[in-house]
């Protein structure tokens, strides 16, 4: 890393040459009208700017790089240097100061404007506290609107028109010979206006011409989690950079893969293609109206692909280490990215119809989004091992433990490796250790009665339990729910009991618990309008909708878990006590393990 000031004459030449360019993944944001011109003020008065940061190519750039705001035409050059952080500064500078064109920016509300920007003479030459004053704002067509309320134009239409009103067009700063013929013309108008010339000269131009621009340069050996972080941590103003939007420039330059196919590698069109055809086939991956990178997103995709490269080359040498983290992820070449995206698509694929088994179609209802990724990478190294005798029931316990014991709420770059390890080698081997998330997982008993909202992955897992182990819908009697049904019917989370009944009738103790999901229950937006009133009023509603007999019905109740006779005479105290028995049968049973009583815990 080394520092260097070198003048903003030269930095702005080196701009509209190509020699300094951006890296592909710097999104382009445009400074508003003010924020230009305290710029420019700043740099009229040799005031300090702030660092910029470039990183040096070596004449091999590590992205794809493309021309500041203004400069377009000139990424067929190999850059020298990619600037990383300063992008605002020079390309308002670049179009201000170095170009002959209005500038491109924004109004504080972000209605888009074009502008000429002018030093006042009068106004530069007094105290510098006036000189933010002094530059001003002229619209495209240079018609100057001044006074109040604006109704005195001045017009600066021709260089003998702006000499005149003594409003310098500061763009000509750099070209000489513009510069000394408008000063002829101003010069001319008045004998004072020598003098005049003269202060704003040394006080403004020669300022601007000596200007240096403080600029640390990182040598081209950086690596790529540096400059990684590097952005991040300078771009504090900006949104975030993502490891997506890095290799996304990082593969557009490979320059292999140009020479091998003709054009640049475009990795957010290989990822939209992915993505789509995952969520035609599965909703569960997202909602396509709402953009890319909604439920799965690139992220998840590209650290299920390190997870599979990593553990192939742990194959080949036992000490290194299966991961996921972001410098995996950088240092994913894009052979690699290449050759196993295919593979994981499938993965992907294989996921979404093993969710589907589960009785979770909707994103929504998916309990942990996370726990996808080193599922597929699983899939994705052992294949249709996955669908081996007792490898389908391995997994099934493999995941609900992991959403009932809430293991994947926090920490999953850890857990990540460890589980692609842990859980091929027991879907391999029934008699080899259990992963980890199986063996560490816990469901305290009283644990139903916090399980309040969609917050929890908990509380969707029981959602989705009840839906998979056959609970039939109160108003389409006609068959137990399904995936499929679940969206036909628009199903959701519905409470029993209602709330405004419970607190009225149900002991203090029982009455905090009415927004447990042991008081909910999965049924559709048909069945949820018949709800009114207490249920023993309710259910005289839905049995005649039905048109079975009231016995018959109760049977259909019972496919919840619900004790009808509960229901019926409104006991919420026994109607829980029961209920939360059998949810904890039903947890039981999917995590294959014993729920943990509070008592037995705190001993």
């Amino acid at each position: 890393m080394a520092l260097d000031s070198p003048k903003l004459k030269d930095v702005l030449r080196d701009v509209a040459s190509g020699v300094l360019q951006l890296p592909d993944f710097q999104r382009d944001w445009k400074w508003d009208d003010e924020r230009i011109r305290a710029l420019i003020a700043t740099v009229t008065l040799d005031y300090p700017l702030g660092v910029v940061m470039a990183l040096e190519t070596g004449g091999k750039s590590p992205f794809k790089a493309r021309a500041l705001k203004g400069a377009e035409g000139m990424e067929e050059r190999v850059p020298d240097l990619l600037l990383l952080d300063g992008q605002q500064r020079m390309t308002s500078l670049f179009q201000a100061l170095h170009r002959g064109d209005p500038v491109e920016t924004v109004d504080t509300r972000g209605k888009q404007l074009r502008r000429w920007y002018y030093v006042d003479i009068a106004k530069a030459i007094g105290a510098p506290s006036e000189r933010d004053e002094a530059v001003v704002s002229v619209p495209e067509d240079r018609m100057l609107k001044t006074g109040f309320p604006r109704r005195e134009t001045v017009d600066l239409t021709t260089p003998e028109l702006e000499c005149a009103a003594g409003h310098f067009p500061i763009h000509l700063v750099f070209d000489t010979q513009k510069v000394n013929a408008w000063k002829r013309i101003f010069v001319g108008i008045a004998d004072e206006n020598w003098d005049r010339w003269s202060q704003f000269e040394e006080n403004v131009l020669n300022n601007v011409k000596s200007f240096q621009v403080p600029m640390i340069k990182l040598a081209a050996s950086t690596t790529m989690d540096a400059v990684c972080a590097v952005f991040e941590r300078v771009n504090t103003g900006g949104v975030p950079l993502n490891v997506f939007e890095l290799l996304t420039a990082t593969y557009a330059g490979d320059q292999q893969h140009v020479a091998g196919h003709g054009d640049y590698y475009r990795l957010p069109d290989v990822w939209s293609a992915i993505k789509r055809k995952l969520t035609s086939a599965h909703p569960v991956f997202g909602r396509p109206e709402a953009g890319v990178e909604d439920g799965l997103s690139s992220s998840d995709f590209l650290q299920a692909v390190a997870l599979v490269r990593t553990w192939e080359r742990k194959q080949e040498e036992p000490r290194a280490a299966v991961s996921c983290k972001r410098r995996d992820l950088l240092d994913l070449p894009l052979a690699d990215f290449d050759r196993l995206a295919p593979r994981l698509a499938d993965a992907f694929h294989w996921v979404g119809a093993f969710l589907q088994r589960q009785a979770i179609v909707r994103t929504t209802d998916l309990p942990y989004r996370t726990q996808l990724v080193p599922l597929a990478a699983v899939r994705a190294i052992v294949g249709a091992e996955t669908d081996a005798p007792g490898a389908e029931e391995r997994i099934d316990r493999w995941y609900w433990c992991g959403v009932l014991g809430e293991m994947y709420g926090g920490g999953v770059e850890s857990r990540f490796p460890r589980d692609v390890e842990q859980l091929i080698a027991w879907i391999r081997d029934a008699d080899a250790p259990a992963p980890d998330t199986v063996a560490e997982a816990a469901f305290l008993d009283d644990r139903l009665d916090s399980l309040a909202t969609r917050n929890s992955a908990a509380y969707k897992g029981v959602y989705a339990l009840l839906v998979k182990q056959g609970a039939v819908d109160w108003y389409f009697t006609e068959a137990p729910l399904t995936p499929a049904r679940l969206v036909e019917q628009n199903v959701d989370v519905r409470q029993i009991f209602p709330r405004n009944w419970v607190e009225k009738n149900a002991p203090g103790e029982y009455a905090r618990r009415v927004n447990s999901i042991v008081n909910k229950t999965p049924l559709s937006l048909r069945a949820g309008r018949s709800m009114v009133g207490p249920p023993h009023s309710y259910l005289k509603t839905l049995v005649q909708e039905s048109g079975m007999r009231p016995e018959w019905f109760d049977d259909v109740l019972a496919t919840h878990l619900i004790d009808p006779a509960a229901l019926h005479e409104g006991d919420f105290e026994r109607f829980y006590d029961g209920r939360a028995k059998q949810l904890l049968e039903l947890v039981k049973a999917a995590m294959g393990k014993q729920t943990v009583f509070r008592e037995a815990q705190t001993r």
